[in-house]
Parts: structure tokens; C-alpha cells; sequence
């Protein structure tokens, strides 16, 4: 990467990374509440939900918050979902009916029971890695743990596991939970868990324009072309490489708009 390639990420991500970026974004929920153990639920609810189109995912992330009255962490842990989602063969949406959503909720409500919160979860989890001598860090290893918590309460795809795929929303989640000093994300979990460790959330989109900054990271969006990506972005933002999910976002804006 060249001089003029990084001054342009760095140029896109001061423009880009402001309380404004949360407007039309899924992280605008987790903003909406409060309590610190809301907003990861909140967070994490918004992850599960957000692929597709903003048009139809947000809407949905809104409809669970209605039904939780935003407040999701206690509605979940305290069993009330159990009353307000019925399990069903009705769709939810797209993939996932309401059966599958109260099959994620239940889990996650385990999960509250025997850990108190999905960021105690995360915590144990982080220093699980943090004793092991292998390379794997806290990120994979919380990346891990969570997917592999719901993969066997048999939750799949609302979950994604990292290397088998490009695990693109957990990757988000962990950028709002992790960074701190951020107008966008909350940083709840930056005790344990180094922002260093972040990875880039990586989509089709993502990759189409690494591809147009001739950004050398492979031709499918797989877990290898994730962690190029974030290799290369670290040159910029050493200390933060997830930073540059502004970046991207901003090059893509401002190349979209003078191409009009």
C-alpha cells in the first residue's frame, strides 16, 4: 500500500466516523438504550438481524425492540419473551420464522442464567485464549465461542462462525462492542478484548471496494480474505485496524457520488 493510499483512509475515516454514521445504521438501536447490559443485548439482537436490505432488516430489529420495550436484556433474562414471541412456522424474517427467534432468544436467555451477561460470557472467553500459548486471539477466540454457544443449541446462520465464512456481522458486533472512543461504537468490552485484534466486517460490497483501491486480498469473501484485509488496513490504523470500516464505507460513498 502507498503513501497516497493510506492518506486517503485516514482522510475517509476522520470524515466518516461520526455520531451521523448511526443514522440509517443497525447501531443506531444500541444507541436508543441505556443500561450497558441492554445495549449489548441490543446489539447483539441487531447483529443476528442485520443482513439483507436496511429497508427491510431495520424494521425488524424495531419490531423486537417494540415487543422487548426496549428493554431486552430483562425481557429476555426474566423469560417474558417466552409469552410475546410465539414459536411458529411464521416467518419473522426472510430465512427465519418465529420459531427460530424464540429459539435464539431461549438460548440467549440460557446463556444469561449461567453467565449473567453475553459480555461476562465473552470475557471468559477472551481469557480462555489469553492462558493458551497458541496464536489464536481474544477477537477469534470470542468470535468462536459465541458462534459455537448457539451452533450447538442448533442456531446457525443467525450466528455466523469465523474461517468457514467471512463472519461479517459478528465481526461488526465485536467493533461495537470493542472500540472505545468512538461516536459510533460503545467500547463496553475493551477491558478484555484488544481493539488491535479486530478484523475488518467484510460482505460483497466490502470486497468490491477494496477491489476498486486495488487492495490485494482475494477473489471470495471467505475468512482469508478477511483476515488480508485487516492485515493490510492494520498498516494504516496499527492500533486500531477496524477503524477502517469508516474508510471503506466513506470511499464508496464519495466514489458513488462523483459518478453521478
Amino acid at each position: 500500500m502507498n503513501e497516497a493510499q493510506r492518506q486517503l483512509l485516514v482522510t475517509l475515516a476522520d470524515r466518516y466516523e461520526t455520531a451521523s454514521f448511526i443514522e440509517g445504521d443497525p447501531s443506531w438501536f444500541m444507541h436508543q438504550v441505556s443500561d450497558p447490559f441492554d445495549q449489548e443485548t441490543t446489539a447483539f439482537l441487531a447483529m443476528c438481524l442485520s443482513y439483507g436490505s436496511r429497508q427491510q432488516f431495520l424494521p425488524k430489529i424495531e419490531q423486537l425492540m417494540n415487543i422487548a420495550q426496549w428493554h431486552p436484556y430483562d425481557w429476555i433474562a426474566n423469560g417474558s419473551f417466552d409469552h410475546t414471541i410465539i414459536p411458529s412456522s411464521q416467518c419473522f424474517y426472510r430465512l427465519y420464522s418465529f420459531a427460530d427467534i424464540h429459539a435464539l432468544l431461549t438460548a440467549l436467555h440460557d446463556l444469561f442464567r449461567s453467565y449473567g451477561t453475553l459480555g461476562h460470557f465473552a470475557q471468559i472467553a477472551a481469557e480462555e485464549a489469553d492462558k493458551k500459548t497458541e496464536e489464536t486471539t481474544d477477537a477469534e477466540a470470542v468470535l468462536t465461542a459465541i458462534a459455537t454457544y448457539f451452533r450447538q443449541r442448533g442456531i446457525k446462520g443467525l450466528v455466523p462462525m469465523p474461517y468457514t465464512s467471512a463472519c461479517k456481522r459478528p465481526c461488526m458486533f465485536l467493533r461495537w462492542m470493542v472500540r472505545d472512543g468512538s461516536p459510533v461504537d460503545l467500547g463496553l468490552w475493551s477491558d478484555f478484548i484488544d481493539k488491535r485484534h479486530l478484523f475488518i466486517p467484510l460482505d460483497t460490497h466490502v470486497m468490491q471496494t477494496a477491489n476498486k483501491l486495488h487492495l490485494d486480498i482475494g477473489k471470495t469473501t471467505g475468512w482469508r480474505a478477511v483476515v488480508a484485509l485487516t492485515r493490510l488496513m492494520r498498516e494504516v490504523f496499527p492500533d486500531d485496524p477496524a477503524r477502517a470500516d469508516y474508510a471503506l464505507y466513506g470511499y464508496d460513498i464519495d466514489t458513488s457520488t462523483e459518478n453521478k
